[in-house]
């Protein structure tokens, strides 16, 4: 029997893999996070830790956890939370969630298309804050989203799960990746794409290359008609060069749904003009979140009795 720490609660039946395995669960009671302390000091004493995306896995947890630990399975498509080089190099492996949040995630991204092209937010504030006086023709006018062109920034399982409600909605859908898909609509430079966009959606992973890939200089490529929209992460956008593009007019609208220091979200962004701004809510539905973290133990599962599993990201 090997020993998993579980970083947090997670739903119910997600941690059955190890249950069923007869793993010892090792978990504090409430849902407040481990520090980076107390993760060094867990690392030497378990087989696994299944984690999700605020727990930082850094080379301190991995040379702790050495040479005990063997399995680092996150809760989570990305991984920038992980040093996977420095686990890789250690033997240690490394597991995601990819495929179950796909269509998830892809229908969040729409509900910000939709809702911050026609300024939903901003009519619903002002009507529960009484400031509605009935209908007026000039009254909270938007941008159409059929029709519009969609760019869509990095073209994997997510991105063309937005691309084909994009084609739904009788959108022309291009996009951009570093190295041609061979698909229609591919664009082979990004500032291209944002010329020619009237919705921008971001669903690259985090890296050196993607921190700040769009910042003021890109926003101002922007029609000041269109819509930027990120469900990838945070750091990808420059959050204060974004808030004085809407300040500024410079683009119309953005629907943001992760930031770069979360959970503390700029102040010139909660404030700005236009902006529709949810928590981190991309995979937020009861079955997506229990199959996440179903398949983050299954892989931990299948490395400590040594199998590869398949959402072997390093190891």
């Amino acid at each position: 029997m090997s020993r998993v720490l579980v970083t947090r609660q997670l739903p119910a039946g997600g941690l059955d893999p190890l249950v069923e395995a007869g793993h010892e669960v090792v978990q504090r009671e409430g849902d407040e996070p481990y520090t980076a302390e107390e993760l060094v000091a867990l690392a030497p004493e378990v087989d696994a830790i299944v984690c999700i995306l605020t727990d930082r896995i850094d080379v301190a947890v991995l040379q702790a956890g050495a040479p005990r630990l063997q399995v680092v399975a996150n809760v989570a498509v990305g991984y920038d939370n992980i040093d996977v080089a420095t686990a890789s190099q250690m033997g240690i492996a490394v597991c995601n969630t990819p495929g179950v949040l796909d269509e998830t995630t892809a229908d969040l991204a729409f509900l910000l298309i939709l809702a911050a092209c026609r300024r939903a937010t901003d009519a619903e504030a002002d009507l529960r804050a009484g400031r509605w006086t009935g209908f007026h023709i000039g009254d909270f006018l938007g941008v159409d989203v059929h029709g519009a062109t969609l760019g869509i920034v990095g073209y994997g399982r997510i991105g063309r799960a937005v691309a084909r409600r994009g084609a739904g909605f009788g959108m022309e859908v291009l996009h951009h990746t570093r190295t041609d898909t061979g698909i229609g609509g591919w664009v082979a430079d990004l500032d291209d794409l944002l010329r020619r966009s009237d919705v921008v959606s971001l669903h690259v992973p985090l890296h050196d290359e993607t921190r700040g890939l769009i910042g003021a200089r890109r926003l101002a490529l922007m029609k000041p008609s269109a819509v930027l929209v990120n469900t990838a992460r945070g750091p990808v956008i420059d959050e204060e060069a974004l808030a004085i593009a809407l300040e500024e007019g410079t683009i119309f609208a953005a629907g943001i749904d992760v930031y770069e220091r979360e959970p503390a979200v700029h102040p010139r962004l909660l404030a700005a003009p236009h902006a529709v701004l949810l928590p981190h809510i991309g995979s937020a539905t009861e079955a997506t979140r229990r199959r996440m973290a179903h398949l983050a133990s299954d892989g931990a599962v299948a490395v400590l009795r040594g199998d590869r599993p398949p959402n072997l990201v390093s190891g």
